[in-house]
Protein backbone atom coordinates (compact mmCIF):
# COMPACT_ATOMS: atom_id res chain seq x y z
CA UNK A 1 0.00 0.00 0.00
CA UNK A 2 2.70 2.50 0.96
CA UNK A 3 4.86 1.72 -2.11
CA UNK A 4 1.93 2.26 -4.44
CA UNK A 5 0.99 5.52 -2.77
CA UNK A 6 4.66 6.61 -2.98
CA UNK A 7 4.68 6.01 -6.75
CA UNK A 8 1.49 8.03 -7.04
CA UNK A 9 3.04 10.82 -5.04
CA UNK A 10 6.02 11.04 -7.35
CA UNK A 11 3.84 11.91 -10.34
CA UNK A 12 2.77 15.45 -9.51
CA UNK A 13 2.06 17.82 -6.70
CA UNK A 14 -1.72 17.64 -7.09
CA UNK A 15 -1.60 13.85 -6.85
CA UNK A 16 0.35 14.16 -3.60
CA UNK A 17 -2.45 16.17 -2.08
CA UNK A 18 -5.05 13.68 -3.27
CA UNK A 19 -3.27 10.71 -1.69
CA UNK A 20 -2.83 12.48 1.59
CA UNK A 21 -6.56 13.22 1.58
CA UNK A 22 -7.37 9.60 0.76
CA UNK A 23 -5.16 8.30 3.55
CA UNK A 24 -6.71 10.76 5.95
CA UNK A 25 -10.19 9.58 5.00
CA UNK A 26 -9.19 5.91 5.31
CA UNK A 27 -7.66 6.30 8.78
CA UNK A 28 -10.71 8.27 9.93
CA UNK A 29 -12.91 5.44 8.67
CA UNK A 30 -10.83 3.00 10.76
CA UNK A 31 -11.44 5.11 13.88
CA UNK A 32 -15.16 5.22 13.10
CA UNK A 33 -15.21 1.42 12.84
CA UNK A 34 -13.52 1.18 16.25
CA UNK A 35 -16.01 3.56 17.82
CA UNK A 36 -18.87 1.63 16.23
CA UNK A 37 -17.56 -1.59 17.83
CA UNK A 38 -17.33 0.17 21.20
CA UNK A 39 -20.96 1.24 20.85
CA UNK A 40 -21.94 -2.34 19.97
CA UNK A 41 -20.26 -3.75 23.10
CA UNK A 42 -21.82 -1.01 25.24
CA UNK A 43 -25.30 -1.91 24.02
CA UNK A 44 -24.54 -5.58 24.73
CA UNK A 45 -23.62 -4.72 28.34
CA UNK A 46 -26.90 -2.82 28.71
CA UNK A 47 -28.80 -5.82 27.39
CA UNK A 48 -26.98 -8.12 29.84
CA UNK A 49 -27.82 -5.81 32.76
CA UNK A 50 -31.44 -5.55 31.70
CA UNK A 51 -31.68 -9.34 31.30
CA UNK A 52 -30.08 -9.91 34.69
CA UNK A 53 -32.49 -7.43 36.29
CA UNK A 54 -35.48 -9.13 34.70
CA UNK A 55 -34.26 -12.55 35.88
CA UNK A 56 -33.80 -11.25 39.43
CA UNK A 57 -37.26 -9.67 39.42
CA UNK A 58 -38.73 -12.92 38.09
CA UNK A 59 -37.01 -14.93 40.82
CA UNK A 60 -38.15 -12.47 43.49
CA UNK A 61 -41.72 -12.45 42.16
CA UNK A 62 -42.14 -16.20 42.65
CA UNK A 63 -40.33 -16.42 46.00
CA UNK A 64 -42.77 -17.32 48.83
CA UNK A 65 -43.69 -14.43 51.06
CA UNK A 66 -42.43 -14.70 54.62
CA UNK A 67 -44.89 -15.49 57.40
CA UNK A 68 -47.59 -16.37 54.90
CA UNK A 69 -49.61 -19.48 54.15
CA UNK A 70 -47.73 -19.78 50.88
CA UNK A 71 -44.46 -20.22 52.79
CA UNK A 72 -45.92 -23.19 54.69
CA UNK A 73 -46.77 -24.89 51.40
CA UNK A 74 -43.10 -24.93 50.40
CA UNK A 75 -42.29 -27.80 52.77
CA UNK A 76 -42.92 -30.27 49.93
CA UNK A 77 -39.89 -31.48 47.98
CA UNK A 78 -41.34 -30.31 44.66
CA UNK A 79 -41.80 -26.80 46.07
CA UNK A 80 -38.32 -26.88 47.60
CA UNK A 81 -36.95 -27.81 44.19
CA UNK A 82 -38.80 -24.84 42.73
CA UNK A 83 -37.24 -22.57 45.37
CA UNK A 84 -33.82 -23.97 44.50
CA UNK A 85 -34.52 -23.25 40.84
CA UNK A 86 -35.40 -19.65 41.70
CA UNK A 87 -32.18 -19.30 43.72
CA UNK A 88 -30.12 -20.77 40.89
CA UNK A 89 -31.77 -18.39 38.45
CA UNK A 90 -30.77 -15.55 40.75
CA UNK A 91 -27.15 -16.75 40.58
CA UNK A 92 -27.57 -17.18 36.83
CA UNK A 93 -28.60 -13.52 36.62
CA UNK A 94 -25.49 -12.60 38.59
CA UNK A 95 -23.30 -14.16 35.90
CA UNK A 96 -24.88 -11.96 33.27
CA UNK A 97 -24.05 -8.99 35.47
CA UNK A 98 -20.46 -10.26 35.57
CA UNK A 99 -20.45 -10.41 31.76
CA UNK A 100 -21.62 -6.81 31.61
CA UNK A 101 -19.05 -5.61 34.14
CA UNK A 102 -16.13 -7.43 32.50
CA UNK A 103 -17.04 -6.22 29.02
CA UNK A 104 -17.32 -2.66 30.29
CA UNK A 105 -13.95 -2.75 32.09
CA UNK A 106 -11.93 -4.92 29.70
CA UNK A 107 -13.28 -3.73 26.35
CA UNK A 108 -15.21 -0.46 26.50
CA UNK A 109 -12.93 1.45 28.85
CA UNK A 110 -9.76 0.09 27.23
CA UNK A 111 -10.88 0.79 23.65
CA UNK A 112 -12.19 4.25 24.52
CA UNK A 113 -8.79 5.19 25.91
CA UNK A 114 -7.07 3.66 22.88
CA UNK A 115 -9.29 5.64 20.47
CA UNK A 116 -8.20 8.89 22.09
CA UNK A 117 -4.55 7.90 21.79
CA UNK A 118 -5.12 6.82 18.18
CA UNK A 119 -6.66 10.16 17.29
CA UNK A 120 -3.69 12.02 18.76
CA UNK A 121 -1.19 9.81 16.91
CA UNK A 122 -3.08 10.17 13.62
CA UNK A 123 -3.20 13.92 14.02
CA UNK A 124 0.53 14.06 14.69
CA UNK A 125 1.41 11.88 11.69
CA UNK A 126 -0.69 13.86 9.25
CA UNK A 127 0.63 17.10 10.69
CA UNK A 128 4.17 15.93 9.93
CA UNK A 129 3.10 14.89 6.45
CA UNK A 130 1.43 18.23 5.76
CA UNK A 131 4.48 20.02 7.07
CA UNK A 132 6.84 18.02 4.79
CA UNK A 133 4.50 18.62 1.88
CA UNK A 134 4.43 22.36 2.50
CA UNK A 135 8.25 22.43 2.74
CA UNK A 136 8.76 20.71 -0.62
CA UNK A 137 6.17 22.96 -2.19
CA UNK A 138 8.06 25.99 -0.88
CA UNK A 139 11.32 24.67 -2.33
CA UNK A 140 9.58 24.08 -5.64
CA UNK A 141 8.29 27.65 -5.67
CA UNK A 142 11.81 28.99 -4.97
CA UNK A 143 13.17 26.88 -7.84
CA UNK A 144 10.52 28.15 -10.21
CA UNK A 145 11.21 31.73 -9.19
CA UNK A 146 15.00 31.46 -9.72
CA UNK A 147 14.41 29.72 -13.02
CA UNK A 148 12.15 32.50 -14.29
CA UNK A 149 14.64 35.12 -13.07
CA UNK A 150 17.53 33.33 -14.84
CA UNK A 151 15.46 33.13 -18.01
CA UNK A 152 14.56 36.77 -17.81
CA UNK A 153 18.20 37.82 -17.19
CA UNK A 154 19.38 35.74 -20.13
CA UNK A 155 16.90 37.40 -22.44
CA UNK A 156 17.87 40.83 -21.16
CA UNK A 157 21.58 40.00 -21.71
CA UNK A 158 20.87 38.90 -25.31
CA UNK A 159 18.97 42.10 -26.04
CA UNK A 160 21.78 44.21 -24.52
CA UNK A 161 24.36 42.36 -26.61
CA UNK A 162 22.37 42.83 -29.74
CA UNK A 163 21.92 46.54 -29.00
CA UNK A 164 25.69 46.95 -28.41
CA UNK A 165 26.52 45.24 -31.67
CA UNK A 166 24.06 47.44 -33.50
CA UNK A 167 25.46 50.60 -31.94
CA UNK A 168 29.02 49.52 -32.67
CA UNK A 169 28.22 48.95 -36.37
CA UNK A 170 26.48 52.30 -36.77
CA UNK A 171 29.03 55.00 -37.86
CA UNK A 172 26.71 57.80 -36.89
CA UNK A 173 26.71 56.82 -33.21
CA UNK A 174 29.21 58.52 -31.02
CA UNK A 175 31.92 56.58 -29.30
CA UNK A 176 30.39 57.42 -25.90
CA UNK A 177 27.10 55.87 -26.84
CA UNK A 178 28.85 52.76 -28.07
CA UNK A 179 30.81 52.50 -24.83
CA UNK A 180 27.66 52.93 -22.84
CA UNK A 181 25.93 50.15 -24.77
CA UNK A 182 28.92 47.89 -24.27
CA UNK A 183 28.92 48.47 -20.54
CA UNK A 184 25.19 47.82 -20.40
CA UNK A 185 25.65 44.53 -22.23
CA UNK A 186 28.34 43.47 -19.82
CA UNK A 187 26.14 44.28 -16.84
CA UNK A 188 23.27 42.26 -18.28
CA UNK A 189 25.59 39.39 -19.04
CA UNK A 190 26.88 39.44 -15.46
CA UNK A 191 23.34 39.45 -14.09
CA UNK A 192 22.57 36.45 -16.27
CA UNK A 193 25.59 34.65 -14.91
CA UNK A 194 24.57 35.45 -11.36
CA UNK A 195 21.01 34.23 -12.02
CA UNK A 196 22.45 31.10 -13.57
CA UNK A 197 24.58 30.44 -10.51
CA UNK A 198 21.62 31.13 -8.18
CA UNK A 199 19.32 28.91 -10.25
CA UNK A 200 21.89 26.14 -10.24
CA UNK A 201 22.30 26.36 -6.47
CA UNK A 202 18.57 26.36 -5.81
CA UNK A 203 18.07 23.51 -8.24
CA UNK A 204 20.64 21.40 -6.44
CA UNK A 205 19.01 22.22 -3.11
CA UNK A 206 15.57 21.35 -4.44
CA UNK A 207 16.78 18.06 -5.85
CA UNK A 208 18.27 17.22 -2.48
CA UNK A 209 15.08 18.19 -0.64
CA UNK A 210 12.97 16.31 -3.13
CA UNK A 211 15.12 13.22 -2.69
CA UNK A 212 14.78 13.48 1.09
CA UNK A 213 11.05 14.08 0.77
CA UNK A 214 10.34 11.05 -1.38
CA UNK A 215 12.93 8.68 0.03
CA UNK A 216 13.06 9.62 3.71
CA UNK A 217 10.32 11.90 5.09
CA UNK A 218 7.25 10.62 3.26
CA UNK A 219 8.19 6.91 3.62
CA UNK A 220 8.74 7.43 7.36
CA UNK A 221 5.42 9.20 7.76
CA UNK A 222 3.60 6.59 5.70
CA UNK A 223 5.29 3.84 7.68
CA UNK A 224 4.04 5.39 10.93
CA UNK A 225 0.52 5.69 9.49
CA UNK A 226 0.67 2.07 8.32
CA UNK A 227 1.87 0.85 11.75
CA UNK A 228 -0.85 2.91 13.42
CA UNK A 229 -3.49 1.41 11.16
CA UNK A 230 -2.21 -2.13 11.68
CA UNK A 231 -2.21 -1.65 15.47
CA UNK A 232 -5.82 -0.53 15.23
CA UNK A 233 -6.71 -3.65 13.26
CA UNK A 234 -4.89 -5.90 15.73
CA UNK A 235 -6.51 -4.11 18.67
CA UNK A 236 -10.03 -4.61 17.41
CA UNK A 237 -9.23 -8.29 16.80
CA UNK A 238 -7.94 -8.66 20.37
CA UNK A 239 -11.10 -6.97 21.66
CA UNK A 240 -13.22 -9.49 19.81
CA UNK A 241 -11.26 -12.31 21.43
CA UNK A 242 -11.79 -10.71 24.85
CA UNK A 243 -15.48 -10.40 23.99
CA UNK A 244 -15.70 -14.15 23.49
CA UNK A 245 -13.47 -14.94 26.48
CA UNK A 246 -15.67 -12.94 28.86
CA UNK A 247 -18.60 -15.14 27.86
CA UNK A 248 -16.52 -18.30 28.10
CA UNK A 249 -15.36 -17.50 31.65
CA UNK A 250 -18.89 -17.62 33.09
CA UNK A 251 -19.92 -20.79 31.26
CA UNK A 252 -18.62 -23.11 34.07
CA UNK A 253 -20.56 -21.16 36.71
CA UNK A 254 -23.68 -21.07 34.56
CA UNK A 255 -23.21 -24.82 34.12
CA UNK A 256 -23.14 -25.22 37.90
CA UNK A 257 -26.36 -23.23 38.16
CA UNK A 258 -28.02 -25.53 35.65
CA UNK A 259 -26.58 -28.57 37.46
CA UNK A 260 -28.11 -27.19 40.66
CA UNK A 261 -31.51 -27.02 38.99
CA UNK A 262 -31.14 -30.62 37.78
CA UNK A 263 -30.04 -31.75 41.25
CA UNK A 264 -33.04 -29.99 42.81
CA UNK A 265 -35.34 -31.71 40.32
CA UNK A 266 -33.79 -35.10 41.18
CA UNK A 267 -34.34 -34.46 44.89
CA UNK A 268 -38.11 -34.43 44.44
CA UNK A 269 -39.58 -37.34 46.43
CA UNK A 270 -43.23 -38.03 45.65
CA UNK A 271 -43.53 -40.51 48.53
CA UNK A 272 -42.26 -37.96 51.03
CA UNK A 273 -44.68 -35.33 49.70
CA UNK A 274 -47.55 -37.78 50.01
CA UNK A 275 -46.54 -38.53 53.62
CA UNK A 276 -46.44 -34.79 54.40
CA UNK A 277 -49.98 -34.44 53.06
CA UNK A 278 -51.08 -37.34 55.26
CA UNK A 279 -49.42 -35.83 58.34
CA UNK A 280 -50.88 -32.42 57.59
CA UNK A 281 -54.48 -33.53 57.17
CA UNK A 282 -54.91 -36.70 59.20
CA UNK A 283 -57.71 -36.21 61.71
CA UNK A 284 -56.90 -38.79 64.35
CA UNK A 285 -60.51 -39.99 64.38
CA UNK A 286 -61.20 -43.66 64.81
CA UNK A 287 -63.35 -45.19 62.07
CA UNK A 288 -66.98 -45.53 63.14
CA UNK A 289 -68.31 -48.82 64.29
CA UNK A 290 -71.05 -50.79 62.59
CA UNK A 291 -74.56 -49.38 62.80
CA UNK A 292 -76.77 -51.79 64.65
CA UNK A 293 -79.96 -53.08 63.17
CA UNK A 294 -83.04 -51.30 64.49
CA UNK A 295 -85.97 -53.62 64.82
CA UNK A 296 -89.18 -51.66 64.30
CA UNK A 297 -91.24 -54.68 65.10
CA UNK A 298 -90.44 -53.91 68.72
CA UNK A 299 -91.85 -50.87 70.50
CA UNK A 300 -90.80 -47.61 68.83
CA UNK A 301 -87.50 -47.15 70.59
CA UNK A 302 -84.15 -46.93 68.86
CA UNK A 303 -81.39 -49.14 70.08
CA UNK A 304 -78.12 -47.35 69.76
CA UNK A 305 -74.72 -48.98 70.03
CA UNK A 306 -71.89 -47.35 71.95
CA UNK A 307 -69.78 -47.68 68.80
CA UNK A 308 -72.45 -45.98 66.68
CA UNK A 309 -71.84 -42.62 65.10
CA UNK A 310 -74.84 -41.18 66.95
CA UNK A 311 -75.01 -40.47 70.69
CA UNK A 312 -77.73 -41.46 73.08
CA UNK A 313 -80.75 -39.18 73.13
CA UNK A 314 -81.44 -39.99 76.78
CA UNK A 315 -84.71 -38.59 78.02
CA UNK A 316 -85.41 -36.90 74.73
CA UNK A 317 -82.35 -34.58 74.58
CA UNK A 318 -78.79 -34.97 73.30
CA UNK A 319 -76.10 -35.65 75.87
CA UNK A 320 -74.35 -32.26 75.49
CA UNK A 321 -71.68 -31.12 77.87
CA UNK A 322 -71.03 -27.41 77.55
CA UNK A 323 -67.29 -27.26 77.05
CA UNK A 324 -67.25 -30.69 78.69
CA UNK A 325 -66.88 -34.33 77.72
CA UNK A 326 -67.73 -35.61 74.27
CA UNK A 327 -69.09 -39.15 74.19
CA UNK A 328 -68.66 -39.67 70.45
CA UNK A 329 -66.47 -38.48 67.63
CA UNK A 330 -67.75 -36.93 64.46
CA UNK A 331 -66.65 -38.81 61.39
CA UNK A 332 -65.03 -36.18 59.11
CA UNK A 333 -67.07 -37.01 56.01
CA UNK A 334 -70.45 -36.42 57.69
CA UNK A 335 -72.11 -33.01 57.75
CA UNK A 336 -71.23 -30.95 60.83
CA UNK A 337 -73.59 -29.20 63.19
CA UNK A 338 -75.46 -26.37 61.49
CA UNK A 339 -75.09 -24.09 64.48
CA UNK A 340 -71.32 -24.33 64.50
CA UNK A 341 -71.24 -23.51 60.78
CA UNK A 342 -73.42 -20.46 61.31
CA UNK A 343 -71.36 -19.13 64.19
CA UNK A 344 -68.15 -19.66 62.17
CA UNK A 345 -65.72 -18.51 64.89
CA UNK A 346 -62.52 -20.44 65.62
CA UNK A 347 -62.36 -21.42 69.31
CA UNK A 348 -59.29 -20.47 71.27
CA UNK A 349 -58.46 -24.08 72.13
CA UNK A 350 -58.92 -25.21 68.48
CA UNK A 351 -61.56 -27.68 69.61
CA UNK A 352 -63.18 -27.36 66.20
CA UNK A 353 -60.24 -29.24 64.65
CA UNK A 354 -59.65 -33.00 64.49
CA UNK A 355 -57.44 -34.31 67.34
CA UNK A 356 -54.19 -34.53 65.38
CA UNK A 357 -54.63 -31.10 63.77
CA UNK A 358 -55.61 -29.63 67.13
CA UNK A 359 -52.47 -31.06 68.75
CA UNK A 360 -50.28 -29.46 66.08
CA UNK A 361 -51.98 -26.08 66.44
CA UNK A 362 -51.68 -26.16 70.23
CA UNK A 363 -48.01 -27.17 70.06
CA UNK A 364 -47.36 -24.34 67.62
CA UNK A 365 -49.11 -21.88 69.93
CA UNK A 366 -47.08 -23.07 72.92
CA UNK A 367 -43.84 -22.66 70.98
CA UNK A 368 -44.82 -19.13 69.96
CA UNK A 369 -45.65 -18.18 73.54
CA UNK A 370 -42.35 -19.62 74.79
CA UNK A 371 -40.50 -17.49 72.25
CA UNK A 372 -42.37 -14.40 73.39
CA UNK A 373 -41.56 -15.23 77.02
CA UNK A 374 -37.88 -15.60 76.18
CA UNK A 375 -37.96 -12.28 74.35
CA UNK A 376 -39.54 -10.53 77.33
CA UNK A 377 -37.03 -12.17 79.70
CA UNK A 378 -34.15 -10.93 77.56
CA UNK A 379 -35.64 -7.45 77.68
CA UNK A 380 -36.01 -7.70 81.46
CA UNK A 381 -32.38 -8.77 81.81
CA UNK A 382 -31.28 -5.85 79.65
CA UNK A 383 -33.27 -3.38 81.74
CA UNK A 384 -31.87 -4.91 84.92
CA UNK A 385 -28.30 -4.52 83.68
CA UNK A 386 -29.01 -0.93 82.67
CA UNK A 387 -30.42 -0.25 86.12
CA UNK A 388 -27.27 -1.69 87.72
CA UNK A 389 -25.17 0.62 85.54
CA UNK A 390 -27.26 3.60 86.63
CA UNK A 391 -26.84 2.58 90.28
CA UNK A 392 -23.06 2.44 89.90
CA UNK A 393 -22.89 5.59 87.77
CA UNK A 394 -25.78 7.92 88.75
CA UNK A 395 -24.58 10.56 86.27
CA UNK A 396 -25.61 8.25 83.40
CA UNK A 397 -29.27 8.15 84.42
CA UNK A 398 -31.89 7.73 87.13
CA UNK A 399 -32.34 4.07 88.19
CA UNK A 400 -35.88 4.78 89.38
CA UNK A 401 -36.91 5.73 85.84
CA UNK A 402 -36.57 2.06 84.85
CA UNK A 403 -38.78 0.65 87.60
CA UNK A 404 -42.02 1.25 85.71
CA UNK A 405 -40.67 -0.42 82.58
CA UNK A 406 -39.27 -3.34 84.61
CA UNK A 407 -42.64 -3.86 86.31
CA UNK A 408 -44.43 -3.73 82.97
CA UNK A 409 -42.12 -6.36 81.47
CA UNK A 410 -42.51 -8.60 84.53
CA UNK A 411 -46.28 -8.31 84.25
CA UNK A 412 -46.10 -9.25 80.57
CA UNK A 413 -44.00 -12.31 81.43
CA UNK A 414 -46.56 -13.39 84.04
CA UNK A 415 -49.41 -13.00 81.57
CA UNK A 416 -47.56 -14.98 78.93
CA UNK A 417 -46.77 -17.74 81.43
CA UNK A 418 -50.43 -18.02 82.39
CA UNK A 419 -51.35 -18.14 78.73
CA UNK A 420 -48.72 -20.83 78.13
CA UNK A 421 -50.00 -22.93 81.03
CA UNK A 422 -53.49 -22.71 79.60
CA UNK A 423 -52.42 -23.98 76.17
CA UNK A 424 -50.13 -26.60 77.71
CA UNK A 425 -53.12 -27.92 79.66
CA UNK A 426 -55.12 -28.22 76.47
CA UNK A 427 -52.18 -29.85 74.76
CA UNK A 428 -51.77 -32.34 77.61
CA UNK A 429 -55.45 -33.16 77.36
CA UNK A 430 -55.15 -33.89 73.64
CA UNK A 431 -52.05 -36.02 74.14
CA UNK A 432 -53.80 -38.02 76.84
CA UNK A 433 -51.78 -36.77 79.80
CA UNK A 434 -54.84 -35.21 81.51
CA UNK A 435 -58.42 -36.45 81.91
CA UNK A 436 -60.57 -35.29 79.04
CA UNK A 437 -62.00 -31.82 79.65
CA UNK A 438 -61.17 -31.46 83.33
CA UNK A 439 -62.63 -28.65 85.42
CA UNK A 440 -59.48 -26.52 84.87
CA UNK A 441 -59.61 -26.97 81.10
CA UNK A 442 -63.31 -26.16 81.05
CA UNK A 443 -62.70 -23.05 83.14
CA UNK A 444 -59.77 -21.92 80.96
CA UNK A 445 -61.80 -22.18 77.78
CA UNK A 446 -64.86 -20.65 79.37
CA UNK A 447 -64.76 -17.48 77.33
CA UNK A 448 -65.10 -19.31 74.05
CA UNK A 449 -67.70 -21.66 75.47
CA UNK A 450 -69.84 -18.71 76.57
CA UNK A 451 -69.70 -17.12 73.10
CA UNK A 452 -69.43 -20.11 70.73
CA UNK A 453 -71.25 -23.27 71.90
CA UNK A 454 -69.38 -26.37 70.78
CA UNK A 455 -70.68 -28.58 68.04
CA UNK A 456 -72.58 -31.67 69.01
CA UNK A 457 -70.59 -34.77 68.07
CA UNK A 458 -73.56 -36.69 66.88
CA UNK A 459 -73.98 -37.64 63.25
CA UNK A 460 -77.71 -37.98 63.85
CA UNK A 461 -78.20 -34.62 65.58
CA UNK A 462 -79.22 -32.81 62.37
CA UNK A 463 -81.86 -35.35 61.65
CA UNK A 464 -85.35 -35.37 63.09
CA UNK A 465 -87.47 -38.49 63.15
CA UNK A 466 -90.71 -38.37 61.22
CA UNK A 467 -93.76 -40.43 62.14
CA UNK A 468 -93.08 -42.87 59.33
CA UNK A 469 -89.56 -43.59 60.60
CA UNK A 470 -87.71 -41.48 58.02
CA UNK A 471 -85.25 -38.66 58.91
CA UNK A 472 -85.05 -35.05 57.78
CA UNK A 473 -82.13 -32.57 57.96
CA UNK A 474 -84.28 -29.75 59.37
CA UNK A 475 -83.67 -28.59 62.91
CA UNK A 476 -83.92 -24.97 63.98
CA UNK A 477 -81.05 -23.05 65.53
CA UNK A 478 -83.33 -21.98 68.33
CA UNK A 479 -83.97 -25.54 69.50
CA UNK A 480 -80.24 -26.34 69.40
CA UNK A 481 -79.36 -23.32 71.54
CA UNK A 482 -82.03 -24.31 74.04
CA UNK A 483 -80.58 -27.80 74.27
CA UNK A 484 -77.13 -26.39 74.85
CA UNK A 485 -78.31 -24.04 77.58
CA UNK A 486 -80.29 -26.78 79.34
CA UNK A 487 -77.35 -29.15 79.23
CA UNK A 488 -75.02 -26.45 80.58
CA UNK A 489 -77.27 -26.05 83.59
CA UNK A 490 -77.27 -29.82 84.12
CA UNK A 491 -73.47 -29.87 84.04
CA UNK A 492 -73.26 -27.78 87.19
CA UNK A 493 -76.42 -29.09 88.81
CA UNK A 494 -74.94 -32.58 88.87
CA UNK A 495 -71.85 -31.48 90.80
CA UNK A 496 -71.79 -31.73 94.58
CA UNK A 497 -70.37 -28.75 96.59
CA UNK A 498 -66.74 -29.22 97.57
CA UNK A 499 -65.66 -28.66 101.20
CA UNK A 500 -63.52 -25.59 102.04
CA UNK A 501 -59.83 -26.38 102.62
CA UNK A 502 -58.79 -22.89 103.72
CA UNK A 503 -59.31 -19.20 103.22
CA UNK A 504 -57.78 -16.55 100.99
CA UNK A 505 -57.49 -12.78 100.84
CA UNK A 506 -57.79 -10.90 97.53
CA UNK A 507 -54.64 -8.87 96.86
CA UNK A 508 -56.10 -7.19 93.76
CA UNK A 509 -59.48 -6.65 92.23
CA UNK A 510 -60.32 -9.24 89.55
CA UNK A 511 -63.21 -8.98 87.09
CA UNK A 512 -64.33 -12.53 86.31
CA UNK A 513 -65.74 -12.10 82.82
CA UNK A 514 -65.16 -15.63 81.52
CA UNK A 515 -67.46 -18.52 82.24
CA UNK A 516 -66.29 -20.42 85.33
CA UNK A 517 -64.49 -17.44 86.91
CA UNK A 518 -65.64 -15.25 89.80
CA UNK A 519 -65.10 -11.55 90.47
CA UNK A 520 -63.34 -10.47 93.70
CA UNK A 521 -62.57 -7.10 95.28
CA UNK A 522 -59.21 -6.17 96.81
CA UNK A 523 -59.13 -7.06 100.52
CA UNK A 524 -62.11 -9.46 100.32
CA UNK A 525 -61.84 -12.77 102.25
CA UNK A 526 -63.18 -15.96 100.64
CA UNK A 527 -63.06 -19.75 101.07
CA UNK A 528 -60.63 -21.94 99.14
CA UNK A 529 -62.20 -25.16 97.85
CA UNK A 530 -59.50 -26.28 95.38
CA UNK A 531 -55.75 -25.54 95.27
CA UNK A 532 -53.77 -24.42 92.25
CA UNK A 533 -53.04 -27.55 90.18
CA UNK A 534 -50.11 -25.91 88.41
CA UNK A 535 -52.16 -24.03 85.83
CA UNK A 536 -52.14 -20.69 87.70
CA UNK A 537 -55.81 -20.79 88.90
CA UNK A 538 -57.37 -21.34 92.35
CA UNK A 539 -61.01 -22.29 92.94
CA UNK A 540 -62.77 -20.24 95.66
CA UNK A 541 -66.27 -19.77 97.08
CA UNK A 542 -68.02 -16.67 98.36
CA UNK A 543 -71.29 -18.34 99.40
CA UNK A 544 -73.11 -21.59 98.79
CA UNK A 545 -74.21 -20.35 95.37
CA UNK A 546 -71.19 -18.27 94.31
CA UNK A 547 -67.95 -20.01 93.41
CA UNK A 548 -65.42 -19.98 90.59
CA UNK A 549 -61.77 -19.56 89.65
CA UNK A 550 -59.41 -16.63 90.14
CA UNK A 551 -55.74 -16.24 89.16
CA UNK A 552 -53.53 -17.59 91.97
CA UNK A 553 -51.32 -14.49 91.77
CA UNK A 554 -54.33 -12.30 92.71
CA UNK A 555 -54.92 -13.94 96.14
CA UNK A 556 -53.03 -14.86 99.27
CA UNK A 557 -54.02 -18.40 100.33
CA UNK A 558 -54.13 -19.75 103.88
CA UNK A 559 -54.79 -23.48 104.13
CA UNK A 560 -56.19 -24.95 107.34
CA UNK A 561 -54.00 -26.88 109.74
CA UNK A 562 -54.98 -30.23 108.22
CA UNK A 563 -53.28 -29.20 104.97
CA UNK A 564 -49.53 -29.32 104.35
CA UNK A 565 -49.09 -25.74 105.56
CA UNK A 566 -49.88 -22.18 104.79
CA UNK A 567 -48.81 -21.12 101.31
CA UNK A 568 -48.48 -17.63 99.95
CA UNK A 569 -48.78 -16.95 96.20
CA UNK A 570 -47.57 -13.59 94.97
Amino acid sequence: MICQVLVWYQSCTDLKKDQFDNLEKHTQWGIDILEKYIKFVKERTEIELSYAKQLRNLSKKYQPKKNSKEEEEYKYTSCKAFISTLNEMNDYAGQHEVISENMASQIIVDLARYVQELKQERKSNFHDGRKAQQHIETCWKQLESSKRRFERDCKEADRAQQYFEKMDADINVTKADVEKARQQAQIRHQMAEDSKADYSSILQKFNHEQHEYYHTHIPNIFQKIQEMEERRIVRIGDSMKTYAEVDRQVIPIIGKCLDGIVKAAESIDQKNDSQLVIEAYKSGFEPPGDIEFEDYTQPMKRTVSDNSLSNSRGEGKPDLKFGGKSKGKLWPFIKKNKLSLKLGATPEDFSNLPPEQRRKKLQQKVDELNKEIQKEMDQRDAITKMKDVYLKNPQMGDPASLDHKLAEVSQNIEKLRLETQKFEAWLAEVEGRLPARSEQARRQSGLYDSQNPPTVNNCAQDRESSPDGSYTEEQSQESEVKVLATDFDDEFDDEEPLPAIGTCKALYTFEGQNEGTISVVEGETLYVIEEDKGDGWTRIRRSEEEEGYVPTSYVEVYLDKNAKGAKTYI
